[in-house]
């Protein structure tokens, strides 16, 4: 039997990749499933925190495909974007805590520290396009990449020498302790609120996006800027608008990020970001529904995966090879699938 005759080398390779992943994703999903290594409840326990992480990395790849979606560029120093806001916040928080009004006003204080947190990764991110962007907007697209990569470097830096290099904690409070029990399953209360918050966060700005004029500015602009520029619509002015609310869904993230982890430090946004941009891949970057839907994939596929594809093999700690989960993903669309699950053609 002859190959038809567009069926290529490249494409053998890619086949046979194809096969090499299923075979593995099945042996390794049967073999832990059926020495049964796990109970019920530890499977539902995975899975809640791949919501609830993957919500979080939902969260800053919407400030990654918002600014694609009108620059087609990367921004690659917005997981610096999400450490400013979440370390700024830790000294609001640590400032209340110390003169007790952290857990004896609640309606005061958590608002207090989400709006520090905001405030601040919304100001870093328009000094970040005024700054860093703006001057090269018309420059080839790998000007801004290499310059992007040079502003992350220069936050964590800056936010080193400014707040120090050792990782801080924030303070603890009670009413985040215990778990909540939802049709029979208990789920911790941060994870449940995480989850609740970043839902809200996003059907917000699916709302903002799609029922108010700014949002119908930022779709006209991201289809041609000459044109919107034409028709009246201020094209500076709505991106720095899309940088702002970039900002302040990753300040908000980054808080939500320390109600799960509880540290901070200056390089923290590094690992986060890099995921949140593998997210916004997977989902189809430039594409709001994808990110979303990347995000929380792929915090699912980092909490479930290591144990269900690997623990059967008998690899000790497997969650330790979580990040390796996470780029293999990465590598994997980019091969199959480059423009995402949601995603389209540039172009079309």
């Amino acid at each position: 039997m002859r190959l038809p005759e567009r069926f290529t080398l490249t494409d053998a390779i890619l086949w046979t990749i194809r096969i090499g992943v299923l075979t593995f994703v099945v042996i390794g999903s049967y073999l832990t499933v059926s020495q049964g290594l796990y109970a019920q409840s530890a499977w539902g326990s995975f899975i809640t925190a791949g919501i609830a992480l993957g919500s979080v990395y939902a969260l800053i790849a919407l400030g990654y495909t918002l600014v694609y979606g009108i620059l087609f560029m990367i921004n690659f120093a917005h997981g610096e974007v999400f450490m400013a806001g979440a370390f700024t916040a830790f000294f609001a928080a640590t400032a209340l805590n110390d003169i007790g009004m952290l857990e004896s006003n609640l309606f005061v204080s958590i608002p207090a520290i989400l709006l520090t947190a905001m405030v601040t990764s919304l100001i870093v991110a328009v000094l970040l396009e005024r700054i860093a962007y703006r001057p090269l907007r018309r420059a080839p697209r790998l000007v801004p990449l290499i310059t992007a990569i040079g502003a992350s470097l220069f936050l964590q830096y800056t936010f080193r020498g400014l707040y120090g290099a050792r990782p801080r904690s924030y303070p603890t409070l009670e009413i985040l302790a215990g778990d909540f029990v939802i049709l029979g399953m208990s789920i911790p209360r941060t994870r449940a609120i995480v989850i609740v918050a970043a839902v809200l966060l996003m059907v917000a700005l699916f709302w903002l996006v799609e029922r108010t004029r700014t949002g119908r500015s930022m779709r006209a602009v991201s289809e041609d800027k000459d044109v919107a520029a034409m028709m009246g619509i201020n094209v500076d002015r709505v991106i720095v608008q899309t940088f702002a609310i970039g900002g302040v869904l990753a300040g908000a993230a980054g808080i939500l990020y320390t109600l799960m982890f509880n540290q901070v430090s200056a390089h923290m946004g590094f690992l986060p970001g890099i995921k949140a941009f593998t997210a916004a891949v997977l989902g189809g970057i430039g594409n709001i529904a994808g990110a979303a839907l990347g995000g929380l994939m792929l915090g699912i596929l980092e909490a479930v995966g290591p144990y269900l594809l690997l623990a059967g093999f008998g690899v000790p700690s497997p969650t330790q090879l979580k990040d390796v989960i996470a780029f293999a993903v990465l590598v994997l669309v980019l091969v199959f699938r480059p423009n995402g699950i949601l995603g389209r053609q540039e172009g079309t």
